[in-house]
């Protein structure tokens, strides 16, 4: 008896909790010293004269007679019944409720309410005991600040990779817009000045210095085109690349064979050592032998009069493949080695007789971090530099891209005797129409069909079944894609091949016009000579469709 009378008066005395007992009717009989801690009363001031939902917020006493009335489908008042409906039922129940402090403040609470009953089992009073909530609530109020502050940011976030991509899409458009614009009127410069230089008769010495210097221009503008352009695809994401295995030796060999005349011609010795035999990267191939074609050309362009270019490939312990390029030049300082790699900073060779962009270094170092390489370089004023690229090993190999064309293309002049066909070029502008017009002139064995825009594309190569078309894609009323469609769909044109010679040169225009079926697709401003060779694929690929034996269906047995 003592020990349990203890017990009572250490739990009557405790400032942890709220302890308030009443009778059956709700009056208050005890107020423990947490209860007057907590909401500022004395136990004189409450006992045997009010109930604790004179202690409560009136408001959320009405919510939780609502709340209660609906869950039993009885009226409950708002008032100590709705604070000790459940307990009164054998119900356990545990709320939060709001205490009003004697000095008029509010007390979050947790209270438990239990139902007093005597020996007799006969209802007695009510027990509710209290915590204050206050720490957790104010946890929650900032949790929710924190959670709209979330919210709020997370919105913000997301209004700006919406403008972000907005932007992106706009300057994607204007690039691939400025690119056609820019490459139809240089399509037309350089077609017209290569006819001029291969022309017959031959152009005079003083024809053929203005022709060469014309065209040095005008692929040196193509270049730097070229070059802007494939720097904003990388700067705003939007460059795409096609890694696959693939043989550095070919690459080499292909890139010797394209510089060996520029080589030749300022005096510098070129000097490729073997690769390592079954020496494959991973990387995309188009963009490898633009690396390698970037950095042959300046080791090169600043090489020493009678100088030297060697290039080598070996192995690293890192499972890469590394590619030297070696020249006997000036040399950098280590000034200038720290700003190699700067937009548009061409180190004081801004008046020098080589002309350059300072672009193609940059773009050189963006290509190769996004195929998981490196680049670098090692240089010594006087003695030369070594440029370096280390790419990913691999140890398949993919299929060379020109095989295709090597296995399939025939001889450019025509058999004797061999039959005239035709070629259909759907193209609107008047210079490029008059520009193939010349080259195919060149040819006896061909004859030349056109149209000025899609749809009479279509109906005359229906009408005429040309064994090859030429079709430009942006044209009046359909584009050459919907022509191609068009075209696909019937079977009387559907074996003719086609090919895409168009100014939309950007990377995706590429990829998306080779999706839709063009047996090629040639960018201008064209190269004559890759013109007609890939006018000889197709005439091949064409005459062999046609040549191909048709089957014919069974007559019907009687």
């Amino acid at each position: 008896m003592l020990k349990t009378g203890a017990l009572q008066t250490a739990i009557l005395n405790s400032e942890n909790f709220s302890s308030i007992a009443t009778d059956e009717h709700g009056v208050i009989q005890v107020f423990n010293v947490g209860a007057a801690r907590m909401l500022g009363y004395d136990a004189a001031d409450v006992v045997d004269r009010i109930t604790p939902a004179e202690l409560s917020d009136p408001l959320e006493l009405v919510q939780r007679a609502h709340m209660l009335s609906t869950e039993f489908g009885q009226p409950i008042a708002p008032g100590f019944e709705a604070l000790v409906f459940k307990a009164s039922r054998g119900i356990e129940d545990i709320y939060e409720l709001t205490y009003l402090r004697q000095d008029g403040s509010r007390l979050p609470a947790v209270v438990s309410v239990t139902a007093l009953r005597g020996v007799d089992d006969a209802l007695i009073g009510y027990l509710l005991i209290g915590t204050d909530n206050t720490a957790r609530k104010r946890v929650e109020a900032e949790q929710a600040r924190l959670d709209e502050a979330l919210q709020r940011s997370n919105l913000e976030l997301q209004a700006a990779r919406i403008a972000a991509d907005t932007a992106n899409q706009a300057k994607s458009d204007f690039l691939s817009r400025m690119s056609h614009e820019l490459r139809s009127p240089l399509n037309a410069i350089l077609g017209f000045a290569q006819l001029m230089e291969s022309g017959t008769p031959e152009p005079t010495a003083a024809q053929k210095d203005s022709i060469v210097q014309i065209l040095h221009a005008g692929w040196y503008l193509l270049e730097l085109i070229n070059e802007i352009l494939d720097l904003a695809l990388i700067e705003s994401g939007k460059l795409s690349l096609s890694p696959e295995p693939m043989s550095m030796a070919e690459v080499l060999a292909d890139c010797q064979a394209m510089t060996e005349p520029q080589a030749s011609a300022a005096g510098i010795a070129l000097h490729f050592f073997p690769p390592v035999p079954d020496l494959f990267v991973r990387a995309d191939r188009t963009r490898v032998k633009q690396i390698c074609l970037n950095l042959l050309s300046n080791a090169i362009k600043y090489n020493r009069s009678g100088g030297k270019v060697e290039v080598r490939c070996s192995t690293r312990p890192n499972g890469r493949v590394r590619v030297g390029f070696r020249d006997t030049g000036a040399g950098l300082a280590p000034d200038q080695v720290a700003q190699l790699f700067q937009p548009f900073n061409r180190l004081g060779q801004e008046t020098g007789l080589q002309q350059g962009t300072g672009i193609g270094l940059v773009v050189c170092q963006q290509l190769v971090r996004l195929m998981g390489g490196e680049i670098g370089v090692v240089s010594e004023p006087g003695v030369g530099s070594e440029f370096w690229i280390d790419l990913l090993a691999s140890h398949g190999l993919a299929q060379p891209a020109e095989a295709e064309l090597a296995n399939m293309q025939n001889a450019t002049v025509p058999a004797a005797g061999a039959p005239l066909r035709s070629v259909l070029y759907v193209e609107d502008n008047p210079a490029n129409l008059l520009l193939v017009t010349r080259l195919l002139a060149r040819r006896p064995d061909l004859h030349l069909l056109s149209a000025t825009d899609g749809r009479s594309g279509v109906e005359l190569a229906r009408a005429t079944r040309p064994t090859v078309i030429l079709m430009d894609i942006n044209l009046p009323g359909i584009s050459g894609v919907t022509a191609l469609k068009l075209l696909a769909a019937d079977p009387a044109t559907a074996h003719i091949p086609v090919v895409a010679l168009s100014a939309n040169a950007m990377p995706n225009d590429i990829a998306k016009g080779m999706a839709a079926g063009f047996l090629r697709y040639i960018t201008k401003p064209i190269r004559v000579a890759e013109l007609m060779d890939t006018i000889d694929l197709a005439l091949a690929a064409g005459t062999a469709d046609t040549a191909a034996p048709q089957v014919q269906p069974e007559q019907a047995k009687p």
